[in-house]
């Protein structure tokens, strides 16, 4: 598998290399690729949810930001408890996205370089939905390598 072909500078993942949308590119005539692929096997329902995993909400609360699908007020307030106000802390412990989690690889190197593909282009869409919902305040969003593989998170850079 193709991941990241000598001619790409960036070294991003080529995804018309993984063997699931090669073989479904393989299959057909014509030059269908990956934006094909995703038309033929993705619903409205799995477009919108995958739209607002790129792009989501976040919930201002106590000098914090926090991702929406993390926010729960009880656990929020046991966190900023915890950490004695540490808004930098409360963020860090919340703003995270496991890609591990939600994205089923094979345990290969392939499959960790798919996981840090989709967890740099998570971090890179919340950055920018970080600085058009709050365009006066820094964030630092970053893909942390840990023992559960890439983590796309962010917290605020305090000013």
């Amino acid at each position: 598998m193709e991941l990241s072909p000598a001619d790409r500078a960036d070294g991003r993942y080529a995804p018309d290399g993984h063997p699931e949308i090669r073989r479904w590119i393989d299959d057909w005539s014509g030059t269908p690729d990956h934006v094909d692929f995703l038309d033929f096997h993705t619903t409205a329902g799995q477009w919108l949810a995958f739209s607002r995993l790129l792009r989501p909400e976040f919930v201002p609360v106590r000098g914090c930001v926090i991702w929406e699908r993390a926010y729960n007020p009880r656990v929020f307030d046991e966190w900023f408890r915890h950490l004695d106000g540490d808004v930098v802390g409360v963020e860090a412990v919340l703003n995270r996205f496991v890609t591990g989690d939600h994205v089923t690889v094979d345990d290969t190197p392939e499959g960790d370089t798919v996981l840090r593909e989709v967890a740099g282009t998570v971090a890179m869409c919340w950055d920018a939905a970080l600085r058009n919902a709050f365009p006066r305040q820094e964030f630092a969003v970053r893909v942390q390598d840990t023992d559960d593989g890439p983590v796309a998170g962010f917290t605020s850079i305090p000013g």
